[in-house]
């Protein structure tokens, strides 16, 4: 199921719409994109926050191109973790955390360099995941910080999925493209 949550100027968050999708493709995004414009989702929205999914980044570029993207922390987390040794998981987790919670754009620049100065050489595919994706992880601190909370991850549209996967794993078959 492809879902788009918004958040008003207040920072109240709203579904706009859902559908079903094909492997979240971008065909399948776009078609939710341009459901949600005829039904007359005007102003293009300023900031879309989503994983590393091409096909969702795609549709939004073709559909709303002025958007900005703001890629999930927490994604990108267990992207970097992946490529480092588990001992070695929850140093760098708090050293990633220091970039995603720093008090501001300035700050979290030195965060994020102290990060590379630590890890670059060692690890470089780690290093790679963070500094190819650094415009569009440190996009949310070009707005209003009490925003911050709910556009770094995608944390509030995982969390609203946790008991629909909870119940679906646990009842063998029974989500279907049918009965979603």
């Amino acid at each position: 199921m492809l879902v788009i949550i918004g958040a008003t100027p207040e920072g109240r968050k709203e579904m706009l719409g859902f559908t079903s999708g094909y492997r979240e493709s971008a065909q399948s995004w776009s078609e939710l994109l341009i459901d949600l414009k005829a039904r007359g989702f005007g102003d293009p929205p300023l900031l879309a926050i989503g994983d590393g999914d091409l096909g969702f980044w795609s549709a939004f570029g073709k559909v709303f191109p002025t958007i900005r993207q703001q890629r999930c922390w927490v994604h990108k987390t267990a992207n970097i973790l992946n490529q480092l040794p588990k001992a070695m998981a929850a140093k760098v987790k708090a050293d990633l955390h220091n970039i995603w919670m720093a008090e501001s754009r300035l700050e979290a620049a030195k965060a994020l360099s102290l990060f590379l100065g630590k890890y670059q050489t060692k690890y470089p595919k780690a290093a790679e995941r963070l500094i190819r994706d650094e415009d569009e992880l440190l996009a949310f601190y070009d707005f209003p910080a009490d925003h911050w909370a709910h556009i770094r991850t995608t944390n509030p549209m995982e969390s609203t999925f946790a008991t629909v996967r909870h119940r679906t794993k646990r009842s063998k078959s029974c989500l279907s493209l049918k009965t979603m």
